[in-house]
Formats: C-alpha cells, structure tokens, sequence
C-alpha cells in the first residue's frame, strides 16, 4: 500500500521547507496512515488472524499470523539475522561468566545488562525451561526447529527494541508447543472470551520471565544477606532449621514477626527504588516497571451448578501429555508450613516475583546484621560469645550455662520469606528495643503499620513455632567428671540449657483433617481414604509409602522425628485399612490385619471386574510383590540427623564460586609459592618447566639424567632446577 506521504505534489518540493517542518509533516502523516492501517485491516484481522497458513515443513506446528509477521519485520536487517549464527557457545557457559563477574564486584553498580540479554543462548534456555514445564520433558538444544528459533529470535528483537507489551491475548511472536491455530476465524463471542476472562499466562511471557530471572539472579545473589533462606537457590526449610539449632542456642526471648503483606500486593515504587539501587539498566527496568505496572485481566469466577456425582472413570491420556501430580504428592503439599505456603506473584512477573521481594526485604536484613553489631555486649565472665562475628560463623553449642546479667548479650536474626524470627540473649528490655525499631524502619522503609501484637515477645519456655516446628528449651543436669589436684576424679551436678528443635504434632492433626483422613481432636480417628478407591493395592500402598518417606525426610531434623513419623504412619495404616475393609467388604480393620498382616503387605481378595493391571505386571515379571508399607514399627524409624551444621556454611555452588576467585587473585598463587618453597616442595607448574630446560639442554628428562651423568651432572642438574624455578617464577 503506497504512503500517503507520496500523494502530495511532489516529494521534491519539500526540501524547500524547513526541516522542522518537514518533521511535523512527516509525523502528521504517519498518524494518519497508522489510522487507515486499522481502519482497512479491521475486518481482515479478525478473519486472517487466526487462520492457518502454509506450514512450511514444520511438522504440524502453528504459524504466525501476519500481523505479527508485518510487526516483527519493520526492522528488516535486524531480523534476518540467522538463529543459528548467533549461537556462538553453550549458555551454561554464558551464565556461569555472569556468576562469576558478579561474585568478583559484588558491590559495584551495574550499569548495562542488554548484552546478556541480546545473547541468544540464554534465550534458548529459557526456551527449554519453559519448554519443559509446559510439556513435561526437556529438549535439547538441537532438536529444536528452525522456524521456533526464528520466532525466538523475534521475540528477542521485540524485547530488545522495547516492542514488546506482556499479557498479549491475540498477538503472540512464539507459542506454546501445545497451542494449536485456530481451523477459521474467531467468532465476537470467542474473541469477548478471550479478551474479559483469566487466561494462564502466554507462553512467550513465560520466556522473557526466565530470561530476566538468569540475568539478575547472579546479580543479587551475590549481595543478599546470608540471614535470608527462601526463594534463593541451595537453600531451604531444612537449612533454616539448621541454622536454627546451630545459632540459637542461648537465647531467652524470641520476636517472631510477619512482613508477608508486602508479599501480598505489588507496591512499584518500592520494588522499583530497590532495583535501580544496583542496577541500572534502561532496557531491563522498564521491562520490570512494564510488567508490574500492566494490569491483569482477570473475569468473573464462575459459579458452578451443582452436579450429581457420577462415576469417574479412568482418565486416557493424551499423547505427550504430562502425567498429573500423584496422590501422595498432593498430600504433602498440604503439609507445607505457613511460612513456605505463601508465595508472591506481581503483575505478569510470574517467576520473577520471589526474586523481586527478596530485593525488597535484602535491604531489611542488612539493616538488622546492623542491629546484631549494635547489641553485641560481651561479657568477660561469660567463656562463649565474647567475640563479635559479623558472619555468624562463631556458632555456639547447643549446650549453654543458664543466662544472667554477667552473661554476654547478643541478638540473631533469621528471614524465610515474609517472616521473620529473632533471638535475644539478655533483659527483656532488649527486645522491647529491637521491636519498638523494627516497627519504626518498617514504617518508614515499607509503609507497613505494624502493631506490637503483630511482633509478640514469647520466651523459649512456652516454645516458638517456625517452619512447623517448635523451638523450646530443656533444662538438663550433666554430670560433670574432671581430675582435680592429686589425681582425685571429681563428679559434680552442673547446670545448663539444651535447645530443642521439635516438630508440631497437633500441627501434623490439622493438616491430617483438612485432608478429611482424621477425625477428632484429643484422640485422632483415622478415616478411610475413598480416593485411592479404585487403586490397587500394591499402586496404593506403594504410593502411601512415598508419601511417609517425604515426611520422614521433612522431620529429619525434628527431636521428635520417631514419635511424628510414627504418628503419621499411624494415620495412614488406619486409613488404608479402613478403605480396605470398605472395598473388600471385611466390615473391620481387625479382619484387614489378619488377612493382610500388619503392614497390609498380602494381597487381599480382589472385587470382581477390578483391573488386572497389576497381575499382567506380575506374571510378566516387571514388578515384585505388594510392598508393605513402611515405618510401621518405632525400631525401622530412622533416628534424628545431628550432624553438625557448618559455622562458614555455604550452598556448593557459592563455595565453588569463592574458590575460583580465589585462585584467579595472584596473592594467593604468591601465597601458595612461598608455602611450597618454604617447605621443601615443588609445585606441579615449577616441576614442568624443570623437565623442559633439562630436555632442552642435556636432551633427556631430568629424571633420567642423575643415573646417566653421574653425580658431577646432578651438581649441574640442581643448578639447572634453580634456574628453571626462577624462569617458570618470572613468566
């Protein structure tokens, strides 16, 4: 279609005017083309947008529909660029050189990130990731077609030359692999549907979410605080339990406070502030400004008409379709403790979320490492503490004398996710202190109106619940044996706090009934489990036992880990039973445990008409008998894990990080030398360049010269070591 620009008397009569002009002209004109564009293509575009094209030898995947294709393409040079050109390495290598620089200036500002994110290999894993969650299996990177890494490629340019809009319902640059092209034109209601209803998030925003989250994780994991445990990678609710054990042994007087309404609703200016504080990047924060600040479309929730239950028969699936969660792990999920139940999700930020709040509460966690310097008084009669650690690596046992005013006062603080946990070893007017500023910094830094029974001060006596476990103290007695003067052994009663990590059992009851497998409070009536009705035994029983493993591995720190997990296989044996003695028609548990033994490990009588899955199985061989299920008994409970929590500790991949840069700084290869040379010791480096000048000179290893030459040449020979030392210290 010619421009409207072309329909004056003459493009050459313009150059008379003045540039000005011509510009104001020039952009009158195109406002005015913009106009016709949408005025003539309206009716073509709900017609041709969706409609299938030639596929191009693509194997059945759908194409873009032209509008995209004109958008993409105003750029011509910059889009003919080839996807396969622009993979130069692999990305895994690519991102570790962006751990690495950031690990190397973690204090440094940083000014431009656009060449990470105009690398085309990260957008090929992110690509994959995506790929993976949507399909349930992972592509490699060479299976991946030419015309998906062209559509790749263009939502990379569109990012890149801020054309890019997140929540697009009708304009997409790539699709999922599971979406399929339209076979015509979408009706007014359809298109109405699409553009007023919830719609799960388009797959192309899911990529760019990935790519901004590879790019700015290394960024700030090497400048969050080591206090901090959720949404961060190597580090989980086990870890802060931990830590827990490890550091807050001592402490009289616990703050527990919740600061998860910041992680309840997106506050821009905020997140925005926190971001620009180490980042500063025009591309990558108008990215973020853009996709918290573009509302989500979200429809009216539906009201479902009741319906009569009906037998549900066995669902078939699809071919590639991913199979669903199993029972046993929709079982666990609601085992999830409050503080790890809640996670945040701004805007069309999706996974970018929990990385965003961990930016906006870091600059909380430094502020309290300040906090835990201030009120460090050490105390010369106290033998533990007395000196200030601001990484926590001092770690007191968990085996403390009783506190008192000669003892050394000192504060520990703990973050996951929204909540927080702190410890205070002195008077109770210390936490008073520490609350009444937390509630002033987060009034001023969040605008949150905290109240004092929002951050209550319990002592360890009536035990604090974090992570759904209890923290308490024991009082103990040891008895202490030492020699004293003359050889006399002498015993005496000594006195001294032991800390307790437990888990909640009445928490293990009300997750159990929101289930509907108890009933009851004081005394906990195990009910049948009707979903698992149609199972097998050896499929229900094989599932249950994966489900009482997950959990003896979620209190595998717990005191109490015998007594929760027998409780729980407890519950689940009755419940199992139950259903048992409901499907088999045995009218009691008694008579399932006579039958099945007591860990329903023998196969009961089948219903007539049941699936012979199982038996196929078993006469083919591929599986073994029913398995019973576990932990039925105290004495196979695996006992508590007590291993001692590292004072430095570091998730693998930071340690591996920290000693690369710390064989990369030449103070400690000049450390290394001098140790070496001070203890007789050659280095490998030093050994090879020896070998070389030896072979250059006599024409032999050096080995081999002391046995040729004699001694007069091993007289040259350590001269010539000498001088190989220094050749090899000098280059």
């Amino acid at each position: 279609m010619p421009t409207l620009i072309f329909r004056l008397k003459g493009f050459g009569q313009m150059r008379h005017l003045g540039f000005a002009h011509v510009r104001g002209i020039h952009r009158h004109l195109r406002a005015h083309e913009s106009l016709l564009y949408r005025s003539l293509n309206a009716s073509l575009e709900l017609s041709q947008r969706y409609t299938t094209s030639a596929f191009e030898g693509r194997d059945n995947r759908p194409r873009v529909h032209a509008y995209d294709t004109r958008n993409r393409n105003r750029n011509a040079a910059f889009d003919s660029e080839d996807p396969y050109s622009l993979v130069k390495e692999d990305g895994v290598h690519v991102c570790t050189g962006l751990w690495i620089n950031s690990f190397r200036d973690n204090h440094k500002v940083v000014n431009s990130l656009s060449g990470y994110l105009k690398r085309f290999e990260i957008w090929i894993m992110a690509y994959q990731k995506v790929y993976a969650d949507e399909t349930g299996s992972l592509t490699h990177r060479n299976e991946i077609e030419k015309g998906v890494l062209e559509d790749l490629l263009a939502l990379r340019n569109a990012v890149m030359e801020s054309r890019f809009k997140w929540g697009q319902r009708l304009e997409f640059y790539i699709r999922s692999p599971k979406d399929k092209a339209p076979a015509g034109p979408l009706s007014k209601t359809k298109l109405k549907f699409l553009l007023s209803s919830t719609q799960p998030t388009p797959f192309q925003d899911r990529v760019v979410q990935e790519v901004l989250l590879m790019i700015l994780e290394p960024v700030f994991e090497a400048r969050f605080s080591q206090k901090s445990f959720a949404f961060r990678p190597g580090r989980t609710a086990h870890t802060a339990i931990r830590y827990i054990r490890s550091n807050f042994a001592g402490y009289l007087w616990y703050l527990k406070g919740d600061l998860s309404t910041i992680l309840d609703g997106v506050r821009v200016g905020i997140v925005m502030n926190a971001l620009v504080r180490d980042v500063r990047d025009k591309t990558v924060i108008d990215l973020i400004r853009s996709a918290l600040t573009t509302p989500v479309i979200v429809g009216a929730p539906k009201v479902e008409k009741k319906k009569k239950k009906k037998y549900l028969k066995k669902k078939v699936l699809k071919e590639g379709e991913p199979k669903p969660d199993p029972y046993w792990l929709l079982t666990f999920f609601g085992f999830a403790p409050e503080e790890a139940a809640k996670v945040p999700d701004w805007g069309h930020c999706g996974v970018l979320s929990p990385l965003l709040a961990n930016i906006c509460l870091n600059e909380f966690d430094h502020w309290m490492e300040e906090r835990i310097k201030e009120f460090f008084r050490p105390s010369s009669t106290d033998v533990i503490g007395n000196e200030y650690d601001p990484e926590g690596t001092n770690a007191w046992p968990e085996f403390l004398p009783t506190s008192g005013p000669d003892k050394t006062r000192k504060i520990d603080y703990i973050r996951y996710g929204g909540h927080i946990l702190i410890g205070v070893r002195g008077p109770r007017a210390d936490a008073v202190t520490i609350r009444r500023q937390l509630i002033d910094f987060c009034e001023r830094k969040y605008g949150l109106n905290l109240e004092n029974d929002s951050v209550p001060i319990e002592h360890i006596t009536k035990g604090i619940m974090f992570l759904d476990h209890v923290i308490c103290r024991r009082v103990v007695y040891p008895t202490l044996r030492y020699t004293a003067t003359g050889g006399k052994i002498v015993s005496e009663k000594g006195v001294g706090t032991l800390l307790s990590v437990t888990a909640s059992l009445n928490q293990c009851i009300r997750q159990f009934r929101k289930l509907e497998l108890v009933k009851g409070d004081r005394d906990p009536d195990p009910q049948p489990c009707f979903r698992m009705f149609h199972a097998t035994q050896a499929y229900t029983n094989a599932q249950m036992n994966k489900l009482l493993s997950t959990m003896a591995e979620w209190f595998r720190y717990a005191d109490n880990r015998k007594k929760v997990v027998n409780f729980c296989s407890y519950i689940i044996r009755g419940s199992l039973a139950k259903l048992y003695a409901a499907k088999y028609k045995l009218r009691s548990r008694a008579k399932v445990y006579k039958i099945a033994s007591h860990n329903l490990s023998r196969p009961l009588k089948e219903k007539k008409g049941s699936s012979p899955h199982f038996k196929e199985l078993l006469r083919m061989g591929l599986v073994d008998s029913i398995d019973g299920l576990q932990y039925t008994r105290m004495s196979l409970i695996p006992g508590t894990d007590y291993t001692p929590f590292p004072k430095d500790w570091r998730p693998d991949h930071e340690q591996i990080l920290q000693e690369y840069l710390k064989l990369e700084n030449p103070k400690t290869l000049q450390e290394q030398q001098v140790s070496l040379h001070d203890q007789g010791l050659i280095a490998p480096q030093d050994y090879m360049s020896i070998m070389v000048w030896n072979y250059k000179k006599h024409g032999i290893f050096s080995d081999q010269i002391q046995h040729v030459n004699g001694p007069k040449e091993e007289t040259d020979l350590s001269d010539d070591e000498e001088a190989g030392v220094g050749i090899s210290r000098v280059a």
